[in-house]
């Protein structure tokens, strides 16, 4: 999900759209967080000292990779406080970078889509910025962002940072470099529908599917349709819970963040052995998968097309990275454990290598590590077909 990719031309035949940052409803202490733990930098910031009296917001950035971190600042912000109140910290908004925001929005808007705000103008002594906001799945946005006239270092109104710690600069590097794609989970039978939104209002095409016959484990199962723009350099998978013996952990995401919303965001690396060397040398906490998934891994790997594997078997057990693979490439992927209290979003770690898959080779390993995870939070609960879950 390269943000920087080429577009030269406009729907229905080109999107124009990239990935531009993704915004979240969360704090100082939250940026600070990804700074100390993934390896981000303070890039931006804008609160009290630049003017701005209702919103807080810190921008950090990795390479191609922009979060914006905001908080209310004053008692009553009833937009902030009710969705904090329901869902907790998360994702609130997927930004894409587009070419002409009103011929986008006015498309969008022709097809049903829903206008948060109608396209308006930021400036400053470097340019101007356009932007407007849809509203997708449950409460989660995107905002358009038209900036091909602007220089400045963020967007207007947003300064250097008011602090750089010191500690950073010593810390080993997160060798993360753009966002791959951002996942968002749905409750049971709303996949389809927010699919077809993406293809109706967005002109994004499926680009990979599977079902819960072939994602499952003993207890949980899910279903999962990736949409891309027309380019392929936005994807954006989308999840549903299927039936299974125990609340999956899709529907788990669901019930503790009140509705749909971004369940995970993958973040694409080089090197990924160096990258989780590093971030777990920071402190990072991941996901952690059995050994006999290795044992399987080597004994599958021995009869498969593929042979031109770079990585060290010994360094993927070592620090448990999933490997997913066809006859022409594979894939290597890592997930942390949520981060924040919910146990709703959580991050991953990925490495391309000719596969463009999402690792549905690796869905029962990394389900039994989450899980294990479920069990010891009390969750994984027998699941009834009307949706009442039963402690066990």
């Amino acid at each position: 999900m390269n943000e920087w990719a080429d577009a030269k031309c406009f729907p229905p035949l080109h999107t124009g759209i990239k990935l531009s940052w993704m915004f979240f409803l969360l704090f100082q202490q939250a940026a600070s967080y990804y700074c100390n733990k993934l390896g981000f930098e303070p890039l931006a910031y804008r609160g009290l000292e630049t003017g701005c009296r209702d919103v807080v917001s810190h921008v950090v950035k990795q390479d191609k990779i922009i979060y914006v971190f905001a908080s209310a600042l004053n008692p009553g912000n009833k937009e902030m406080g009710e969705h904090l109140v329901k869902h907790g910290d998360g994702a609130k908004d997927i930004a894409f970078t587009v070419e002409n925001c009103d011929y986008l929005v006015q498309k969008a808007r022709e097809r049903g889509a829903i206008i948060v705000k109608e396209p308006y103008v930021l400036e400053d002594k470097y340019g101007r910025v356009k932007l407007a906001v849809l509203q997708t799945y449950g409460d989660t946005t995107h905002t358009f962002v038209e900036r091909t006239a602007y220089n400045g270092l963020f967007l207007p109104g947003f300064h250097t940072p008011l602090h750089r710690d010191p500690l950073l600069a010593k810390l080993p590097s997160g060798l993360l470099n753009f966002i791959d794609h951002v996942v968002g989970n749905q409750p049971d039978d709303e996949m389809v529908p927010v699919v077809e939104w993406y293809q109706k209002n967005l002109l994004f095409h499926r680009f990979w599917s599977v079902d819960d016959k072939q994602l499952q484990t003993d207890f949980s199962a899910l279903r999962s349709i990736v949409v891309a723009n027309y380019e392929e350099t936005v994807k954006m998978p989308i999840n549903e819970p299927a039936m299974g013996k125990r609340k999956s952990q899709i529907q788990e995401y669901v019930e503790y963040y009140g509705g749909p919303g971004v369940q995970h965001i993958a973040m694409n690396t080089s090197d990924i052995i160096t990258a989780i060397r590093n971030l777990k040398e920071r402190g990072m906490e991941f996901m952690c998968v059995p050994d006999t998934y290795y044992q399987l891994l080597r004994k599958n790997l021995q009869q498969s097309q593929v042979r031109d594997t770079t990585f060290s078997d010994v360094l993927i057990n070592e620090l448990k990275i999933l490997v997913d693979f066809d006859d022409n490439g594979y894939l290597l992927q890592i997930f942390t454990k949520p981060v924040q209290d919910r146990p709703t979003v959580f991050l991953e770690v990925i490495q391309r290598h000719n596969h463009q898959g999402f690792g549905a080779g690796n869905f029962k390993a990394l389900f039994e590590a989450i899980e294990a995870d479920q069990n010891a939070r009390g969750n994984l609960t027998i699941l009834k077909p009307n949706g009442v879950s039963n402690q066990i």
